[in-house]
């Protein structure tokens, strides 16, 4: 299938889900992260769901963040050029939803791209190798671009993989897990 098949498949398969499966199966994806060798470094950045878009809640990872007193990292989106600039999130961070619904912090202390070590990134499709379908703007592809090689990047989703997406491109990065609420995939 291609990009624009699986963003209107997934779309479709996110908004049929209730408020209670949302919040089992985030959950189930939170405890799955428990397991990945990545909590020996510092900094993780962590997108703030958008619950109009039916996404998981990213908050019980953010607890897990904080809980084993590591570094949250957040984006601000610049819909002018499709970049994200982070800040770090503190208990004096404000954070309102932008004209897009975007739940973003308003100011802060801003973070490079390239001091984060672990990236949580959405999506709402992947592939067996890896490959994620967003939301088709390229603020993700632009971000992890800009990080270091050995940054970790670990997509979430509610559902499995697709065998292949058709129409990958030299500007897609791919990542190195995706956490579903039943597996973690290594690519």
């Amino acid at each position: 299938m291609t990009k624009a098949e699986l963003r209107k498949k997934y779309k479709t398969l996110r908004k049929n889900l209730s408020q209670k499966q949302i919040d089992d199966l985030s959950i189930a994806i939170a405890n799955q992260t428990l397991e990945l060798p990545v909590w020996n470094v510092l900094n993780y950045h962590i997108f703030l769901t958008i619950e109009e878009h039916t996404e998981i809640n990213t908050g019980y990872i953010l607890s897990i963040i904080t809980g084993k007193d590591k570094n949250a990292v957040i984006s601000k989106s610049n819909f002018t050029n499709n970049s994200l600039t982070h800040f770090l999130l503190t208990d004096n961070t404000i954070i309102k939803k932008n004209s897009w619904g975007i739940p973003e912090p308003v100011d802060g202390i801003e973070m490079d791209d390239k001091k984060i070590d672990v990236v949580f990134v959405p999506l709402l499709a992947f592939d067996k190798t890896g490959h994620r379908v967003g939301y088709g703007k390229g603020f993700y592809d632009d971000f992890l671009a800009k990080c270091r090689p050995q940054t970790i990047k670990i997509g979430l989703s509610f559902f499995d993989a697709e065998d292949h997406i058709e129409d990958i491109h030299q500007g897609d990065i791919p990542l190195d897990y995706c956490i579903t609420p039943n597996k973690i995939y290594k690519f």
